[in-house]
């Protein structure tokens, strides 16, 4: 079964870190996450004064934090001596578990930043282990031509036409898929998506319809697919190109404030507790 686009979130535009302006979909209230997903950001500006700020030094505790790069050259450092570049086309997967205290810093002073930061939240069971870092190199990430586009894998499987691509993230407890779709002008993708998953797409260029019956989303919006075990995308004259997310619901209680996400209001008070106390990141 095709599954339809049932409802429209339009990206609003905000602030967040020291400052970096964006755009915000999912997450951008309690009632429009799309579980398992808290927060999509879509960041993109040839101004300088946008993003120079950039992100210092703040804590996480409870999900996971995935930033994929377009255009441009920022820094993440941590507590736990990781330190990456990520550049153009490259994706940071980080797992915040118990605490992370992290910075993500431009390393430009001109040009281009775009890319998005997905937020994507942990079951009860596995909110306080420990946190983890992984640099993916766009090098690392597979492209899968087919008649009339491409899709990059970024976490999951894409299957077409009897073959898969499996994408450099595989394993976790939310199954996660994650795709990076481009379409030439007036051509149509058609996948399969698991009907366990919950999906939606963010159309980021171009023109496109999604679902059956065909229903236009706007662009720089989030589109929440109903259920079903397949996808259509028809892209407009202009092409399209758009980021499709799918993942297995966790079903459990949310509690967020700022930037820690868990079950209950008491946990919510322990992180707070523990990060001023200077334990938020430190092993159990």
């Amino acid at each position: 079964m095709i599954r339809s686009l049932d409802r429209v979130i339009p990206a609003l535009e905000t602030s967040d870190g020291a400052g970096v302006r964006l755009r915000r979909s999912i997450g951008q209230s309690p009632f429009t996450r799309h579980d398992p997903f808290l927060m999509l950001d879509e960041f993109g500006t040839d101004n300088p004064q946008d993003y120079i700020a950039g992100f210092p030094d703040h804590p996480h505790r409870g999900f996971e934090t995935v930033t994929y790069m377009l255009d441009g050259h920022m820094l993440h450092q941590d507590h736990m001596g990781n330190h990456g570049d990520l550049r153009s086309g490259d994706v940071q997967w980080m797992t915040a578990g118990r605490g992370i205290i992290h910075s993500e810093m431009p390393q430009q002073l001109e040009g281009r930043m775009r890319g998005f930061q997905l937020w994507l939240n942990l079951p009860a069971a596995e909110k306080m282990k420990p946190a983890a870092y992984r640099d993916i190199p766009a090098a690392e990430i597979p492209s899968r031509q087919f008649a009339g586009g491409c899709v990059k894998v970024i976490a999951g499987r894409f299957e077409y036409a009897g073959s898969h691509v499996d994408g450099p993230i595989q394993g976790c407890t939310t199954a996660p898929l994650f795709w990076d779709v481009h379409l030439d002008a007036d051509s149509l993708f058609q996948s399969a998506v698991p009907a366990t998953h919950n999906a939606f797409v963010y159309l980021y260029e171009g023109d496109a319809g999604v679902g059956s019956p065909l229903r236009a989303l706007p662009r720089r919006s989030a589109g929440i697919l109903s259920a079903g075990d397949a996808i259509e995308i028809r892209a407009g004259n202009s092409g399209a190109r758009l980021v499709l997310l799918a993942g297995l619901p966790i079903g459990e209680p949310v509690v967020q404030h700022g930037p820690f996400v868990m079950n209950t209001r008491e946990e919510i008070e322990q992180a707070i507790r523990d990060y001023q106390s200077g334990r938020l990141a430190t092993p159990v």
